[in-house]
């Protein structure tokens, strides 16, 4: 995220809307699980319902975090075409995107199930011209670049997209085809008989492609696109850009209505017709870096290090330490980074942070505390003055520690609904949550001191949870189709493993009461710490058998792979059997 000169925001494919792209369990070796932070053998589904986006908004609060991370990256959101698709593009370029991916329906890497390939999804000529004329008739198109795919081929291709609105093309299956795809439509059964799509290594073998065929591919598209520019009597493709009167209806669609396709709409002339925010001098009013931030970052570039305590943050400080993360791995600041920070922290306090980075905070914080959290160490808790028992009030937000994959969270107080989503390694002690917490969990560990909402581990196939449930109550939360749950002191009784567990527990809450939690001295205390804590782990998962499992040697720094989710999708199971978000 640091370092990339673009970041895409996938909401949705073409091909399969709602879906997401398929990975057969026959082709998760131990590598693609690795990369993914997976389990040999399973299948995957990217991606996964963004749980962090449930309105332009929330998609806005991304756009600012991906920029708070790296200032300098183009940021895209890649749409569907579909029914209504300008609304909801209308929302993506005023929540600050810097260009809008429209995809149509056919797929450009046979990742797709063939109910899918046959019957889902829209031309890209009809979404983007609903969106091009969309953001015409709300005066932000100039805001906003347009690219789509979806089949292009062709300059001609080229040509009508560009007629249509698009500035920027994407290519899928012709690159393919460029280097050796010969399309035999085995995508799905790691059988690749040019080495393309499979993991077999006596199928990659065989691969021949070069950078040199696609490059030649390329050439040879912009070649015809400079043609078919000629025959229209043009000279570049911004002289056409969004210009549909050129556009001929063919003898055979005579009856045809293309009204919606070639629209009314038109592009000002003195606009110019390519999207050009900052030349047009209209750019949307983006959430600022938090200025907290931006005078740490001046202040202690070229030291050999950042520690400071008092700092003060408020609301208006949101994304806090994702523009020190990334300006520590990009080499414009040196760790580790220490801070000591009091206040109400904005939306996204921490998120991103990374390794050497530690945010400690008295006070409170928004939604998506430690959102991708990769490393680093955060810890919240209350002012000393509170008034009131810490582990009965919420210090943070919705959607805390979501999509983490390293690091340690402690919240001396409680957080809301949709706690650890899909978090793959991180650590984390709480002392409450609301509902759907550890959903789609693979990796991890967490620690929960107090109530617990309903749906907890739904769909979790690793890591493991420890919950502080004296009554008992807690198991009635539990997503019993996902995870199962034994009081820890059986489990010390019963399993090799158990006195392990014991002790990590005991090191997560000590840590804890380090933070400042009274909550954590209670069972530490205890008579019987493991007779009142439930140990919650998934229930085993069938794999695909036949799965090379071991690990391979193509990158020994890829960390060992965790089991990964259920999301629990019939439609999508009745074609490809159980499916795992990834």
């Amino acid at each position: 995220l640091a370092r990339a000169d673009q970041l895409e925001i996938k909401v949705a494919q073409g091909s399969k809307p709602g879906e997401g792209g398929q990975l057969p369990g026959r082709k998760a070796t131990a590598y693609i699980a690795a990369l993914r932070r997976g389990q040999p053998g399973h299948r995957y589904l990217s991606p996964t319902p963004h749980h962090d986006i449930y309105s332009i908004e929330d998609l806005a609060q991304l756009i600012a975090d991906l920029r708070a991370i790296n200032p300098a990256a183009r940021i895209g959101v890649k749409l569907v075409a579909s029914r209504g698709v300008g609304t909801i593009a209308a929302g993506v370029a005023k929540a600050g995107a810097s260009y809008i991916h429209l995809s149509g329906h056919a797929g450009g890497t046979g990742a797709s199930p063939l109910s899918s390939i046959k019957h889902v999804g829209a031309p890209w000529e009809l979404g983007l011209a609903e969106v091009h004329q969309v953001l015409l008739r709300n005066d932000l198109r100039d805001r906003v670049a347009l690219r789509t795919d979806g089949g292009l081929q062709t300059g001609r291709d080229l040509l009508i997209a560009a007629l249509l609105g698009a500035e920027e093309f994407a290519f899928g299956t012709g690159a393919l085809v460029a280097i050796g795809c010969d399309m035999a439509r085995q995508c799905h059964l790691d059988t690749c008989p040019t080495g393309i799509a499979t993991q077999r290594e006596d199928l990659r073998a065989k691969f021949s492609g070069t950078p040199e065929d696609v490059a030649r591919y390329f050439t040879a598209i912009a070649e015809d696109l400079r043609r078919e520019l000629a025959a229209v009597g043009a000279r570049s493709v911004g002289e056409i850009v969004g210009d549909s009167r050129r556009l001929l209806r063919p003898v055979a669609a005579a009856r045809a209505e293309l009204g919606p396709i070639v629209g009314a709409a038109r592009w000002p002339a003195s606009a110019g017709r390519r999207a050009d925010p900052a030349a047009a001098g209209r750019e949307l009013k983006r959430a600022p870096a938090s200025a907290l931030e931006v005078g740490i970052a001046a202040t202690f570039r070229g030291q050999d290090s950042v520690a400071a305590t008092g700092l003060r943050l408020t609301t208006a400080d949101r994304s806090f330490g994702a523009g020190l993360t990334g300006a520590l791995e990009r080499g414009e600041l040196h760790g580790p980074i220490r801070l000591g920070l009091r206040g109400a922290a904005g939306q996204s306090f921490g998120a991103f942070t990374g390794s050497g980075v530690e945010l400690s905070l008295v006070g409170q914080a928004n939604d998506y505390v430690a959102k991708g959290l990769s490393g680093g160490s955060i810890t919240i808790a209350p002012e000393a003055d509170l008034g009131t028992e810490a582990s009965t009030e919420a210090i943070a937000g919705n959607t805390v520690l979501y999509g983490a994959t390293a690091g340690r969270l402690h919240l001396v107080g409680r957080a809301g609904m949709r706690f650890a989503v899909r978090n793959s390694g991180a650590e984390a002690v709480v002392e409450g949550i609301g509902p759907h917490g550890c959903e789609y969990m693979t990796g991890g560990t967490v620690v929960v001191l107090g109530p617990v909402g309903a749906n907890f581990g739904a769909g979790m196939t690793g890591g493991r949870a420890y919950l502080y449930d004296e009554t008992g109550r807690h198991a009635a939360a539990l997503d019993d189709r996902s995870v199962v749950a034994v009081r820890l002191a059986t489990a010390l009784a019963e399993r090799a493993d158990g006195q392990a567990r014991v002790i990590e527990l005991i090191r997560l809450l000590e840590a804890h009461r380090a933070a400042g939690s009274a909550r954590a001295a209670t069972p530490l205390d205890g008579a019987d710490l493991a007779a009142d804590f439930w140990l919650v782990e998934p229930i085993p998962v069938d794999v695909v058998p036949g799965v090379n499992t071991s690990q391979p040697d193509r990158n020994p720094n890829v960390p060992v792979s965790v089991p990964m989710a259920d999301p629990l999708v019939p439609s999508l199971e009745r074609n490809w059997g159980t499916v795992t978000p990834g």
